[in-house]
């Protein structure tokens, strides 16, 4: 206590904050001065020629400087002096009251889903809402329902799976390639891509049923990678790398949203517009993302559930207690492959065209990375998290006002990986257990009682 009163009494060391932002400043411009003062181009004689542009790299190495100034000098003690004073367990009523913000925030996020499309129709008309709707209310919903599907394998199980993507690709070209060869509906398509993918997912499961931890999450990553190089690779079964076109739409009970008389908007005396059915797919993709919501929350109150939980916690102590871990990892990875499936058949039809490019192992590590910046075994945190990352890359699109900064070749969609990367640094500093860390248990003695983060191993919950 008296060395970080002593600590507090001196105030920010500005020295060592100095030498910090030196030093970043050198790093910086070491990989900045190459990579973006310089850049080759064509002239006018057809040679290759080095273009100096040094000015943006000192300023991106001005403002590395500042930064980590700043963070040295402000932000890094302030938080290692809350974390000295904060406790190490919550208390039952903060965490009770966490808790209820969480059940508050959800009911209002699911009433504002519901009326999200409408609401973007009045403020920007009905063909000027089709961004909206798609890029934004689509978009982020189908990474919803791909974090909430591996936040069972993850987040529950404690198994970590970096080939998550590859059960999306399989539910994709099976919808695909159903609908084109047997002429066969979505709905009939929609439960079969997922046990298809469930299939793959057993498939999966049993030879890495002895593995665990950085083994596991190989070999996942290698099978991610097989499935992507075999639809490449595999002409006559999936087209290769041109992908395939032409999938079929989704119809609303036999009705099709084109411009045919029998049409939805002829049918109902409506403008011609694809609106509609941006809407529909809307409320389509909402439908499935609760769907795997409330069959989660159902199965972790169900001895399959718990089982999981205890494989997370523990893999020798779930032994002991008689818990089959062969069918328990099965299941995990079977029903995140399912609803994987689901998703991946919604996007299929949504695009009307797939290519291996749809489904490499990027899309993976961004799933990942919701469930762990969510807060692992976190139904909201993972839909908070996918909300920031999607909404947010998707929302730097909109950003072309930098360019009066940067100059008119700026583009900012290039940078978005960049932003993202330092914003998921910023998130593990200061929620280093992601946005939500408290949760309900599923078995209770006397009364039901929220927990901490804290309490469950790795932060997971």
């Amino acid at each position: 206590m008296a060395e970080s009163s002593k600590a507090a009494a001196a105030g920010p060391d500005f020295g060592k904050a100095a030498k910090d932002a030196l030093l970043s400043g050198i790093i910086a411009f070491a990989l900045f001065g190459p990579l973006v003062g310089l850049r080759t181009a064509q002239n006018m004689n057809n040679e290759l020629v080095v273009l100096n542009e040094l000015g943006k790299a000192l300023l991106i190495t001005a403002i590395v400087v500042a930064g980590r100034f700043l963070l040295s000098a402000f932000v890094f003690p302030a938080i290692a002096s809350r974390g000295k004073k904060s406790k190490a367990i919550l208390t039952p009523e903060e965490v009770a009251a966490a808790s209820a913000r969480t059940r508050n925030v959800s009911r209002g996020a699911l009433l504002f889903l519901l009326v999200y499309p409408f609401l973007m129709v009045l403020i920007f008309g009905v063909q000027g809402s089709i961004k909206w709707v798609d890029n934004f209310g689509i978009q982020i919903l189908i990474y919803v329902m791909l974090g909430w599907g591996l936040n069972i394998v993850i987040g529950l199980a404690g198994l970590l799976d970096l080939g998550y993507v590859a059960f999306y690709a399989v539910g994709a070209y099976s919808y695909a390639l159903l609908a084109i060869n047997f002429d066969l509906s979505f709905w009939i398509l929609l439960p079969l891509s997922g046990i298809l993918a469930a299939f793959w997912g057993m498939i999966l499961g049993f030879p890495v049923l002895r593995l665990r931890g950085d083994y596991l999450a190989i070999v996942t990553l290698a099978f991610g990678e097989i499935i992507r190089l075999v639809l490449i690779n595999w002409k006559d079964f999936s087209g290769g790398s041109a992908g395939i076109s032409s999938i079929p739409k989704v119809t609303l009970f036999g009705i099709k949203f084109d411009a045919s008389p029998e049409g939805f908007a002829k049918m109902f005396d409506l403008p011609m517009s694809s609106a509609y059915y941006k809407i529909f797919l809307y409320y389509l993709i909402l439908a499935l993302a609760l769907l795997t919501a409330y069959v989660t929350l159902r199965l972790r109150r169900l001895p399959i559930g718990r089982a999981w939980e205890a494989l997370r916690e523990d893999e020798v102590a779930c032994r002991s207690l008689g818990i089959n871990t062969t069918n328990t990892k099965l299941t995990a990875f079977a029903i995140g492959a399912m609803f994987a499936g689901f998703a991946g058949s919604f996007f299929a039809a949504r695009q009307g065209f797939v290519s291996p490019e749809s489904f490499v192992f990027m899309e993976s590590a961004v799933i990942v990375a919701i469930v762990v910046l969510g807060g692992m075994g976190s139904m909201v945190g993972v839909a908070i998290a996918a909300v920031v990352m999607i909404g947010g890359t998707e929302l730097l699109r909109e950003l072309s006002f930098l360019k009066v900064v940067f100059g008119n070749d700026f583009n900012p969609d290039q940078f978005r990986m960049l932003i993202f990367g330092l914003a998921m640094v910023a998130t593990m500093i200061v929620r280093p257990r992601g946005f939500v860390s408290a949760r309900q248990p599923t078995a209770v003695l006397f009364e039901r009682k929220a927990i901490s983060g804290d309490l469950v191993k790795e932060g997971h919950g």
